[in-house]
């Protein structure tokens, strides 16, 4: 028997709660078949959590999930770009046609890349500071010293999953037009991984102070907003502070899901709650940063 879990015909930050609900029980009882025939687009955020999933179930022990991709050429012809069936090959029974050459992708500063050690953020800042100095400053309008901030928010953020996790993560960085959400054009780093979750990882420290109020919620609160981290040394949690106070600064985004809570901190022109709670279960922890154009701009 497959238990087949349906991907959105959109797959990004605001759907994947729609993934987590077809997963059903945590851990899946049976084979899952992960239907992504009618996806039309995906978010490197949606990409990244597809990849996370696949790896909860392999480190999990249990068999590889089968996994339909789309039928849209465009869907597969980006997918492609971003390197997602490269990896996704890992961890599932890939079905479907893909493209053998992935061409070029202008849009995608960084295609999903495996977060492993601290090795791999120092390649992957390295290999996304040019570019992106030039997309802030030409594109987005921001200051110069505005790029020195970018690395260390893409830094930070990769970090959380090296100190926390307990396992591999995936990181990519794009820039899109937002015609319906924002009407100008942004930057977002999306990082997944399959680990631990922020309540486990403050479970020892936290757990006792919080009391009958302690979950997930409660733990991303610690973390984001009070600068809590589960290592006694001084200065650590101040990461996502960091990335807090910059993203503040240019008007950004920062929201971070795990387990079954989402924390979003925004400036004006988001929408999202602060706070959801009682979300369908999905593995591990997903981040999106968002940082906008300081004025509205073409594509």
């Amino acid at each position: 028997m497959m238990h087949v879990v349906p991907v959105p015909t959109s797959l990004d930050d605001k759907s994947l709660d729609a993934l987590a609900q077809g997963l059903g029980s945590w851990p899946p009882p049976e084979r899952l078949l992960v239907d992504g025939h009618g996806t039309t687009w995906a978010s490197p955020y949606g990409l990244a959590s597809l990849l996370t999933l696949g790896q909860a179930i392999k480190e999990l022990g249990r068999p590889k999930p089968q996994f339909n991709a789309p039928a849209s050429d465009d869907a597969r012809s980006y997918w492609a770009r971003t390197g997602f069936f490269r990896h996704a090959v890992e961890y599932y029974d890939v079905v479907g046609k893909i493209p053998r050459r992935a061409g070029d992708a202008t849009d995608v500063l960084l295609p999903l890349t495996p977060i492993r050690a601290a090795e791999d953020i120092h390649h992957v800042v390295g290999k996304v500071q040019e570019s992106a100095t030039r997309i802030l400053t030409s594109e987005l309008k921001l200051e110069a010293k505005a790029t020195m901030g970018f690395a260390m928010a893409l830094s930070e953020a990769c970090q959380n999953v090296v100190e926390h996790a307990g396992t591999g993560g995936w990181v990519a960085v794009q820039t899109y037009f937002w015609k319906r959400r924002l009407g100008r054009k942004v930057v977002v780093i999306a990082v997944g991984d399959a680990g631990i979750g922020f309540r486990k990882s403050l479970d020892a420290t936290e757990a006792r102070k919080v009391g009958e109020r302690w979950s997930d919620g409660a733990a991303l609160e610690s973390a984001l907003l009070h600068g809590v981290s589960r290592f006694p040394d001084p200065g650590r949690g101040q990461g996502l502070a960091g990335i807090k106070r910059y993203l503040a600064r240019w008007h950004g985004k920062i929201s971070i899901r795990s387990g079954t809570a989402r924390l979003s901190v925004g400036a004006e022109w988001d929408d999202d709650v602060p706070l959801a709670e009682h979300l369908p279960f999905f593995p591990g922890t997903q981040l999106q940063i968002t940082i906008p154009a300081q004025e509205p701009s073409g594509r």
